[in-house]
């Protein structure tokens, strides 16, 4: 057995940021509290969704790494020894946005960051008009509690990404999110949360590992958030689920070692066959 207690923080956000920054202060400590020694953050945690209009000014919610954000962040990573997911909106020093997620050891060390790979953009979701194409490749983040991946959002429909944090050492993959209904729209595609939740349960089933989504709550503009944060494990079982509209801290208990047990019993990485595979490379 090896255990890990991991924590999800789901919040609903107003305009703000440091009030939203303080609420969440709060509940990681809670987390900890509770027992977390990981804790991720929702996607662009201390801001509002703002890639739901076109034209917002960038300089209204970016900031740089290290920056103010980091700079609390890192300390109470430090403070209560946890290890801590925070994905925030960044300005870099040479003038490039990326929507990025910065890891922190218990120590409070910066541990690297991730920049956000797949881009959407869409009626209420026109990120390509703020974030850069990530450019840091995927990462893994090794730790004392264990190694993982973090990717943002979008990124969680492209089993690319997440086999290829699978083969690079991950031991769980970590989705912040910020993702929602829009209002007056009837998807005619059926339920889009049902298909949110079924293909990162497919992700952590084709690769077994746990992965874990944390999505935000409530209402933003015409974006009503589903919450509904979830701990699924390496063999796509949901363990917990957020709810709907309550703004909470949700903790689950893994079995990292059930990862070893699952691959090598549907013997998923050794019967790979890569040599098939180059036209992925291609297209």
């Amino acid at each position: 057995m090896k255990y890990v207690t991991i924590g999800l923080v789901q919040t609903k956000v107003g305009e703000n940021i440091p009030s939203n920054i303080d609420k969440t202060v709060k509940l990681i400590k809670q987390a900890a509290k509770s027992g977390a020694k990981i804790i991720c953050l929702q996607e662009l945690f201390q801001t509002p969704y703002f890639p739901q209009k076109q034209g917002e000014r960038k300089s209204k919610y970016a900031e740089s790494i290290p920056g103010p954000t980091t700079k609390i962040m890192g300390n109470l990573a430090k403070e209560l020894g946890i290890v801590l997911i925070v994905p925030i909106f960044e300005h870099t020093k040479n003038g490039h946005h990326f929507n990025t997620a910065v890891a922190f050891d218990e120590k409070g060390k910066m541990l690297g960051k991730y920049h956000k790979i797949h881009i959407p953009h869409d009626p209420s979701f026109y990120e390509k008009e703020y974030f850069e194409n990530g450019d840091l490749g995927y990462k893994i983040f090794k730790t004392k509690f264990g190694n993982f991946a973090v990717l943002i959002c979008y990124d969680q429909w492209f089993p690319e990404a997440a086999r290829i944090a699978k083969l690079a050492g991950a031991e769980m993959i970590f989705y912040p999110t910020a993702i929602s209904n829009i209002a007056g729209y009837i998807p005619k595609e059926g339920d889009w949360h049902d298909a949110w939740e079924t293909v990162m349960r497919g992700h952590a089933i084709a690769n077994s590992l746990p992965v874990v989504a944390v999505n935000r709550v409530g209402r933003e503009g015409r974006s009503q958030f589903w919450g509904q944060s979830f701990v699924a494990d390496a063999f796509g079982k949901v363990i917990k689920r957020g709810s709907h509209n309550k703004e909470e801290v949700i903790i689950a208990k893994i079995d990292l070692a059930m990862n070893r047990f699952i691959s090598e019993g549907w013997g998923f990485m050794k019967n790979r066959r890569p040599d098939t595979y180059k036209t992925l490379g291609k297209k």
